[in-house]
């Protein structure tokens, strides 16, 4: 079982669209976080331990995720996706994307 956390700054559209999308696909294990305050669910250490990958929708993300839970990244494998704050929660473009960028990280066919 693969842990997949995906994490953006609110956890209100991207990583919850990303965290509904791929816990449907078999083996993998999802969760979502947000990392700043006020976030729907707020990254914690506990997250980042569990997780086997993690990715971040910006870059601005990977640089706040290593500024404050660097003791907890050592051996994880951090991916920023590139996707900007401009798609609504399950929007289908939003879907697409993410797929066309994980699937193949995940060496599943899209």
């Amino acid at each position: 079982m693969t842990k997949l956390l995906f994490v953006c700054s609110q956890n209100r559209l991207r990583s919850p669209t990303a965290e509904a999308v791929f816990s449907q696909y078999e083996g993998l294990e999802v969760e979502s976080a947000g990392l700043n305050r006020g976030a729907d669910m707020p990254l914690s250490s506990e997250a980042v331990q569990w997780a086997d990958i993690i990715f971040v929708m910006e870059a601005s993300h990977r640089t706040k995720l290593t500024q404050r839970f660097r003791p907890w990244l050592q051996g994880k494998r951090v991916i920023c996706l590139h996707i900007p704050d401009e798609y609504e929660y399950m929007e289908p473009a939003l879907v697409a994307l993410l797929q066309q960028k994980v699937l193949p990280l995940l060496g599943i066919r899209f």
